[in-house]
C-alpha cells in the first residue's frame, strides 16, 4: 500500500464532499456508498457499523493509523464517488 497516494485520494475525496466520516452518519446514511474504511484501532460501535455495511455489498477494507493520513481523527469514512473509491482500493491492493 503507497500511504502518500492513498492520503492524497482520499484528501481529494475529502475537499469535493465524497465523504461520509463517522459510524453515526455512515449508520444513518441511505445514498449509495461504494466503499467504506475502518481504522484498525476503531471502536466497537464504528466495527458494528462497518461490518453491517459489508454485508449489504459495500467494498470495504481496514487500514492501520486511518485518520492519520491526512492529519484527522476519524476511524470510518464512507466513499460515495465509485471513481475515487476505484483508485483508493488500487492503492491499498
Amino acid at each position: 500500500m503507497q500511504r502518500e497516494s492513498l492520503s492524497a485520494y482520499i484528501g481529494i475525496a475529502l475537499k469535493a464532499g465524497y465523504v461520509i466520516i463517522g459510524s453515526d452518519k455512515l449508520a444513518t446514511y441511505n445514498k449509495k456508498l461504494y466503499l467504506v474504511l475502518l481504522d484498525t484501532n476503531a471502536q466497537k460501535s464504528s466495527r458494528k457499523v462497518y461490518e453491517k455495511l459489508i454485508e449489504t455489498g459495500i467494498e470495504g477494507r481496514e487500514i492501520e493509523n486511518l485518520g492519520e493520513l491526512n492529519n484527522k481523527t476519524y476511524k470510518i469514512i464512507g466513499i460515495k464517488n465509485k471513481g475515487l473509491a476505484d483508485e483508493i482500493l488500487k492503492q491499498i491492493n
